[in-house]
């Protein structure tokens, strides 16, 4: 027994052609068929290019003056207007099989552990997830966003094992996450007069500070976000602004050491004093030449505001580095002792091994 099965052309042929031929065969031109339909010519040229539908009323018109039924036009125009849906179907298969190489460069199961998409097992579901993580129709656009493009500056650097898809990843979580967070307008000055108390959190422990940090940092117009990092980002933290009014400063513990998180908040929060509200500062261990005296900036800012250079001058030219003596000095001070412990180690006055106990840890829970 035969089948009958529907053939269907890959190729779209406008009815806008067929419509040439039937005006040619009747020693028709385009402008006396335009004036016989009381039609604008450029209007009819638009169907005859096949840019616009032959509509109902349009078909109608056409069986009164060339004779050919409603019904053979309108057949045209939807079979014509199938086949464009059907070409564009397949390039569109096309263009996110070709995005799945990026999946795991964008950390996708890192991320559906986190819970920020979801879970999928084909390929291109999960670069369709990735496209509305990141808000683009194409994984290609993210490193023309200017939010992400640090990222990408960054992974250029001549042997860097940092990955910029990672690091773009990273930075979408403290984007999402400072979207759904209220904050004040940002204020300069508050977050000024706010320096010595987050000095004082220094000796607390994560449990009592993390919540009042976050408090009065949102009452100064930032929104503090603290997300673990994703693979080969090699980040300690960023800021980027949401709009100018809210700004944004993302941590993480790389490390684990709460000297090293500590150093990284004050490094962010110079960011926001001393440099515009257009540039996104994202803090690595090997900062990119054009970056480089911002960062430095913003490391002396740190320093300084942790531990003032007179003060610390004074307790170097002392010699004296035992566990009594810095722990005295960073009680003078109000800061952790870790925090001393670490600067002394930077500068090589210490070996790096050298009194860790002194030093604290923090650990995701």
């Amino acid at each position: 027994m035969k089948t009958k099965g529907n053939i269907q052309s890959n190729l779209a042929i406008p009815p806008g052609e067929y419509l040439e031929e039937v005006v040619l065969e009747l020693g028709m031109s385009k402008d006396e068929l335009a004036r016989r339909m009381n039609r604008p010519a450029p209007k009819l040229s638009a169907i005859f290019k096949g840019e616009k539908s032959i509509t109902p009323d349009t078909a109608l018109q056409l069986e009164k003056v060339v004779g050919v039924p409603a019904h053979i036009w309108t057949g045209l125009e939807t079979e014509y207007r199938l086949t464009l849906a059907r070409l564009q179907e397949e390039s569109e298969k096309e263009r996110l099989y070709e995005e799945t190489k990026l999946v795991t460069k964008y950390c996708y199961n890192e991320l559906v552990k986190l819970g920020y998409v979801k879970k999928r097992t084909r390929p291109i579901e999960k670069v369709i997830e990735l496209q509305r993580y990141f808000g683009v129709t194409s994984l290609h656009n993210i490193k023309n966003l200017n939010r992400y493009q640090i990222a990408f500056r960054c992974g250029k650097k001549e042997n860097s094992q940092r990955s910029p898809e990672s690091v773009a990843a990273w930075l979408r979580i403290g984007e999402i996450e400072a979207q759904n967070m209220d904050c004040s307008t940002f204020n300069k000055n508050n977050l000024e007069q706010l320096l010595p108390t987050m000095r004082l959190m220094t000796k607390e422990d994560p449990k009592c500070f993390e919540k009042e940090l976050k408090t009065n940092l949102r009452n100064a117009g930032v929104a503090l976000i603290l997300c673990q990092h994703l693979p080969k980002t090699y980040a300690h933290g960023a800021t980027f602004w949401l709009g100018k009014d809210k700004a944004v400063l993302m941590m993480t513990i790389r490390g684990s050491w709460a000297d090293i998180f500590w150093f990284s908040i004050f490094h962010e929060v110079g960011h926001l004093l001393l440099h515009n509200r257009q540039s996104v500062f994202l803090e690595v261990d090997d900062y990119s030449p054009e970056c480089q005296k911002q960062e430095e900036d913003a490391d002396r800012f740190a320093s300084d505001t942790l531990i003032p250079q007179k003060e610390y001058d004074l307790f170097v030219n002392r010699g004296s580095f035992y566990p009594n003596d810095m722990i005295r000095f960073a009680d003078e001070l109000g800061i952790d002792v870790g925090i001393v412990v670490g600067r002394l180690q930077h500068d090589n006055f210490l070996e790096r091994s050298w009194h860790n106990k002194l030093r604290s840890r923090y650990v995701w829970n």
